[in-house]
């Protein structure tokens, strides 16, 4: 059973910079999915979802999509039309060439206002007698049903027969029921003898050949069945590659337990030490998803893991993580992370000068005389050591 995972959907929004939050659209066509799950959950603002050509038996799991406008399920396994009326904002559905045999459930569409295509042709729904009339007097906010425009009168003359109609889409649809119900037990019946016959062959392609040259009838069971074999010749035909080589983990620390500077992500940075806390600004993408960002804020180094990528910066004075914050800008995206040093550097603190007429002035007041400028810096070679300082070992 193929399902619906988050390396998936990531990996179809390669168009939104693989960030699944903010998805507006989104194609699943073609994976065999047998079920609609976590979308709802994940990208709460799709406004279109395409599932067609896959092997999806149930509408479910949709209804916090409000903001979806158009929802593509044609050629899937779908036998009723439910569970979509929590979707205020649909606009257009296509459940073109799908087993709906129960017409009556498009009468839990009548909430969705703001439906205005429908689309039910290649169902067994659409062979009923009266089909048209009954859907276009049964949801008056359509304006196109099956690709063909809806006229005023067709639909005043399709109101006015409603009743009529309906009785006879009931009977059609429980003569169809029937059908279904005894099509099952026919089916499962013909699976179960081919399987009996393929497992007395004993070469793989003669027994493939048997399953494919058998007589089979269109159903849900045979698509899943189908779809099955194809994923299993694909998988036989692949060529069989050796293990993939592991990822080369990068060293973090040095064997002394000294951690490394590390920029995996190649993200531009800048890193300033202050009297009193270090501080860190590294430009990260701006329309980067901030659940893709970890930050870990050790006394030594701070370790920053973008989309997997690693960020790592060590320091030489302890900080204090409890007391450093991470924030990151609205306007450019970029993190910025204070890190309050557990002692405050002296050597660093500058202190604010008084201007230069000040210190003219306080010299000369001091000493009678016009200050000396300072004419360079001091030579250090030229100061003689103490003479019982012991010699640098």
């Amino acid at each position: 059973m193929v399902r619906i995972t988050e390396e998936l959907v990531r990996k179809k929004s390669e168009h939104n910079e693989r960030m699944i939050s903010t998805l507006e659209e989104i194609s699943l066509h073609q994976e065999d999915i047998e079920r609609i799950e976590h979308v709802q959950n994940w990208c709460r603002d799709l406004k279109i979802l395409l599932l067609q050509s896959n092997l999806i038996a149930r509408l479910e799991n949709l209804h916090k999509l409000k903001r979806l406008e158009y929802l593509n399920l044609a050629v899937n396994n779908i036998e009723r039309v439910e569970n979509l009326e929590g979707l205020e904002s649909l606009n257009k559905l296509d459940l073109t060439l799908n087993f709906i045999g129960e017409l009556t459930g498009v009468e839990s569409l009548r909430g969705n206002y703001n439906l205005r295509e429908l689309l039910l042709i290649g169902n067994p729904c659409a062979d009923y007698p009266h089909y048209r009339d009954y859907v276009v007097a049964t949801l008056p906010q359509l304006q196109s049903l099956d690709s063909q425009e809806i006229t005023p009168s067709e639909r005043l003359q399709a109101q006015r027969q409603l009743s009529q109609h309906r009785a006879v889409i009931v009977q059609c649809q429980a003569n169809q029921a029937i059908e279904r119900d005894e099509q099952r037990v026919r089916v499962a019946e013909q699976q179960a003898a081919l399987a009996d016959q393929c497992a007395n062959i004993e070469d793989e392609e003669e027994r493939t050949r048997t399953f494919w040259n058998a007589k089979s009838e269109h159903c849900p069971e045979i698509r899943t069945e189908i779809a099955r074999q194809h994923r299993l010749g694909r998988e036989k035909h692949e060529p069989k590659s050796s293990q993939p080589l592991a990822k080369r983990q990068p060293h973090l620390f040095a064997p002394c337990g000294r951690p490394y500077n590390l920029n995996q992500a190649k993200l531009p940075f800048n890193f300033q030490d202050e009297p009193a806390h270090y501080s860190l600004q590294l430009q990260v993408y701006k329309h980067l998803d901030t659940a893709l960002i970890d930050v870990d804020v050790q006394t030594n180094y701070t370790r920053v893991i973008v989309k997997g990528k690693i960020f790592q910066i060590a320091y030489n004075e302890e900080v204090q993580p409890g007391e450093s914050t991470v924030q990151r800008s609205q306007t450019t995206g970029h993190l910025m992370i204070l890190l309050k040093k557990l002692k405050v550097n002296e050597m660093l603190t500058i202190k604010r000068s008084p201007s230069k007429g000040a210190v003219h002035t306080a010299t000369a007041v001091q000493t009678g005389h016009d200050p000396v400028p300072l004419r360079g810096a001091v030579d250090i070679a030229n100061i003689c050591p103490p003479a019982d300082l012991p010699d640098l070992i």
